[in-house]
């Protein structure tokens, strides 16, 4: 049973006894209250709530934090800074976009960890930023504890009947929780809790926000989901050749940005002595397979370029030469071969030159390759690769020819063993078996190996199984797991 006491902090509890209400002493009182000793109608209607509380006080001061660029992974030392989405004076909120960073492997959204002032940019765009430097000062505001102050055990009544009353029911929520709430004007008892023993998320603020008066709602394992089908993408036109503009007397300009990571690459890259290979590939066969997949790929919403089979041959390939699929560690003592096939497509973006990797290429369909390169295509293009699209690749292709030339020597990215460069296809006369000339679609292919742990014959006899599977694709559908 609930009993009400009415009182000020004059009234207390001690041990299980409640203390009569017109005593002051903090001695036990034979007087005990009782439901007699309150009035019936005021018995009723309320209930009670016994409340000890502190109090303190606290002081507001604004504070200058800096803001140090954090390790981003994969060993990157420093990025560029590509553009920064807040000027000074901008008033920021936790994670909140700052700049876009970009280094060897990806670019990044770097977002802010404060609530506060902009008061500094310490960078320009371009400018090369080091992990842990300071990239932006911040001024935030910081509650500075006072003297607490021990409060008597405090006797409230609580009453359901009334509106007003029950916003005093207490709720259990953080102090950004309850920030939220009072920067939105919503009474926390009336937001629907999922946290712990009645805890309200931010996540429930945040739907109560959004018009959701309940959790989630999770789809039954009986409920059929519906994926829908992506129209296939239009193709776009052809743009236009850049117009020239004349250089009209020398100028000097800083090499920063991507250039700036390609110097360190390459510069590490041609320390390695590299094997060399060239081959020509009868596209034929392949070609007539992927006009009879195209129509498939289309309706799944894919986009079937001849990159797929490439690099799913080259996969299946290295099942039989794995040591072209590992790395050596920095003095090349130990050689690690890799379970992944983490495979690299260099592509030219208005960036730069990058290369995203399709991850588990051994594990995938030559369509699911198909939709993951898209994906990165389409990523790449609006600079919005992310660190996981570009870190742990294994080895790498450059579609060189959709430029232009025939071969190339293609340059290795390190740690990878093994590299190649594909041609330009090209319709020329060859003899067929019966000494007639006939058309062939013709495509050269350019390896480059790391010759400290990668031998020639090895290089020639992957290179073989890879073409075969090009010129036959049945083999290729036949060996697939």
């Amino acid at each position: 049973m609930s009993l009400l006491v009415v009182g000020s902090r004059r009234s207390a509890v001690l041990g299980r006894g409640l203390r009569c209400i017109s005593c002051t002493t903090n001695s036990s009182c034979a007087r005990k209250v009782t439901k007699r000793s309150i009035p019936e109608p005021l018995f009723q209607q309320s209930t009670v709530s016994f409340r000890s509380f502190r109090t303190a006080s606290c002081l507001h001061a604004k504070v200058t934090k800096h803001f140090p660029l954090a390790d981003i992974g994969e060993g990157i030392a420093e990025v560029v800074v590509k553009e920064w989405y807040v000027k000074v004076g901008d008033r920021v909120k936790e994670f909140d976009p700052i700049c876009e960073v970009q280094s060897d492997k990806a670019a990044a959204t770097i977002t802010s960890r404060f609530d506060g002032v902009i008061e500094s940019l310490e960078y320009e765009v371009d400018d090369m930023a080091k992990v842990g430097s300071t990239l932006v000062l911040i001024e935030v505001e910081e509650d500075i504890p006072g003297t607490e102050v021990q409060s008597t055990p405090e006797e409230e009544i609580v009453s359901p009947s009334t509106d007003s009353e029950s916003d005093r029911v207490s709720v259990l929520a953080t102090p950004a929780v309850r920030r939220i709430a009072r920067e939105n004007d919503i009474n926390l008892s009336s937001v629907p809790a999922t946290g712990k023993q009645g805890r309200v998320l931010k996540e429930d603020i945040l739907r109560f926000l959004q018009g959701q008066t309940g959790p989630p709602q999770r789809p039954s394992d009986d409920t059929p989901t519906l994926v829908p089908t992506p129209a296939p993408p239009t193709p776009s036109p052809s743009p236009r050749p850049p117009v020239a503009s004349p250089v009209l007397e020398d100028r000097v300009e800083d090499i920063k940005g991507i250039r700036s990571v390609m110097v360190k690459t390459m510069t590490a890259a041609n320390a390695i002595p590299t094997f060399g290979f060239n081959d020509e590939i009868t596209m034929d066969g392949l070609v007539a397979v992927r006009s009879q997949l195209k129509g498939v790929a289309a309706d799944r919403g894919i986009k079937l370029s001849y990159m797929p089979f490439f690099v799913k041959a080259a996969s299946m390939a290295m099942l039989q030469y794995p040591v072209l699929n590992s790395s050596p560690n920095s003095d090349c003592t130990k050689l690690t071969y890799k379970a992944q096939h983490n495979f690299g497509v260099a592509m030219d973006t208005p960036s730069g030159l990058v290369v995203p990797n399709i991850k588990s290429v051994q594990e995938k369909s030559i369509l699911e390759v198909a939709a993951e390169l898209q994906r990165l295509i389409t990523l790449g293009a609006a600079g919005k690769l992310g660190p996981g699209d570009m870190a742990g690749g294994t080895f790498s292709l450059s579609n060189i020819g959709a430029i232009g030339g025939t071969y190339a020597r293609p340059v290795l990215l390190p740690p990878e063993v093994l590299i190649g460069a594909l041609g330009r296809m090209q319709t020329v006369p060859r003899f067929n078996r019966k000494d007639e000339v006939v058309k062939a679609r013709i495509l050269n292919i350019s390896w480059s190996a790391d010759h400290r742990v990668i031998d020639g014959a090895t290089v020639a006899r992957f290179s073989n199984l890879w073409k075969q599977y090009l010129e036959h694709p049945a083999t290729l559908l036949a060996d697939m797991r």
